[in-house]
C-alpha cells in the first residue's frame, strides 16, 4: 500500500506528485515549495520506500500499484488533478488514468518508459541479456548494484542529488527491490499508451542512461495528445538535478488549468497549447 500521505499547499488546482523505484517523496524536495505557493499537492511512499514490501513477487504489478494510486487520490479527496509521474509511476499514473479517467485532468511523465528492452522495432536502451545480467546482480547482491548504479542515475545535480536518491535506495528491502525490478524491467505496457485520453507532457533528460528521449518519441506517437519535451541535464532526475526548468513546465502545464499540452518553442521555455494527433495509432508490441 501508499505510505505517508500528505496535502500540503493551497490553491484550485491540485498536484499529485508520485516517485518511482528506489526512491521517496523527498525527491520532489526542490520543487514542491514553489509549487505549493499557488497548488494543493499531494505527496506520499509506495510502499517499498524505507524497508517495507511483499514478500511475494507476485504481489507486484502494475494493476496493483494504479489501483492504489487511484485509492490514495479518493482518500486525500485529488480529483481532476494534475498527475507528475517519475520513472515507474510514470506508467502506473497512465493505467490509473484509464481506470479513472476523471481523477486526471493532466498526466505528466518524467523519466518514464513502457519497456526497457530493445527489439527489432523498439528502442528502449538495454538489450535483453544487459537486464538478465543487471536483475540476477539485484537478486544476489542488491547493495552492491546500487552503488554502482545511483551514480549513474543521479546525474550531475551535486552530491546532495546523489546522496539523497542513495539514502532511499539503500533503505529498500533486497526482496523487494528484486521483485520490484523484476516487475519494472520485464514488463511491457506499449499497448496502454494508446488507451490514454488524458493530455500528457513527457519530460526526459537528454542524457538518463534508464529512460532515454528516444522513449518519449516512441510514447509521444502513441498517446492520443502528448508532447514531449526534452530537458538538457545528465541522469534520471531532472527534478534534482534541472528544478528549475522542471517547475517552468509545470507552471506551463498549470497554467491552462491542467488542459493543454506542453509544447516546446524555439526559446526552449516551454508554453502551452492544445495538440492532438489524429489517426489511426500503431501500437508495435
Amino acid at each position: 500500500m501508499y505510505l505517508n500521505p500528505r496535502m500540503v499547499g493551497c490553491g484550485e488546482r491540485t498536484l499529485v506528485l508520485s516517485h518511482g523505484y528506489g526512491a521517496s517523496q523527498a525527491i520532489w524536495d526542490r520543487v514542491l515549495p514553489h509549487l505549493a505557493l499557488t497548488n494543493k499537492v499531494l505527496l506520499f511512499d509506495w510502499d517499498f520506500s524505507g524497508g517495507g514490501g511483499a514478500d511475494e513477487e507476485e504481489q507486484y504489478t502494475f494493476e496493483r500499484f494504479a489501483d492504489e494510486l487511484v485509492a490514495v487520490m479518493e482518500e486525500m479527496g485529488a480529483r481532476d488533478a494534475v498527475y507528475v509521474g517519475h520513472s515507474m509511476a510514470g506508467m502506473i499514473g497512465c493505467i490509473a488514468s484509464i481506470k479513472r479517467p476523471d481523477l486526471f485532468a493532466h498526466l505528466v511523465l518524467v523519466g518514464a518508459s513502457p519497456r526497457y528492452i530493445n527489439s527489432e522495432d523498439y528502442e528502449g536502451g538495454f538489450d535483453e541479456p544487459d537486464i538478465d545480467a543487471m536483475l540476477a546482480t539485484i537478486s544476489t547482491d542488491f547493495l552492491s548494484w546500487a552503488k554502482g548504479f545511483v551514480p549513474l542515475i543521479a546525474g550531475d545535480g551535486g552530491g546532495d542529488a546523489e546522496a539523497l536518491v542513495g539514502r532511499s535506495f539503500f533503505a529498500m528491502d533486497p526482496r523487494a527491490a528484486s521483485a520490484l525490478a523484476r516487475m519494472i524491467f520485464l514488463g511491457d505496457n506499449r499497448a496502454v499508451l494508446a488507451r490514454v485520453a488524458a493530455p500528457c507532457t513527457l519530460v526526459h533528460a537528454t542524457g538518463d542512461v534508464a529512460a532515454p528521449p528516444c522513449v518519449g518519441a516512441y510514447m509521444r506517437g502513441r498517446i492520443g495528445r502528448a508532447a514531449l519535451v526534452t530537458v538538457d541535464s545528465v541522469g534520471h532526475f531532472p527534478q534534482l538535478v534541472a528544478p528549475d526548468e522542471m517547475v517552468r513546465i509545470l507552471d506551463a502545464v498549470l497554467a491552462n488549468g491542467g488542459g493543454g499540452v506542453v509544447v516546446e518553442e524555439s526559446s526552449g521555455l516551454a508554453a502551452v497549447a492544445e495538440v492532438e494527433v489524429k489517426g489511426d495509432i500503431d501500437v508495435a508490441t
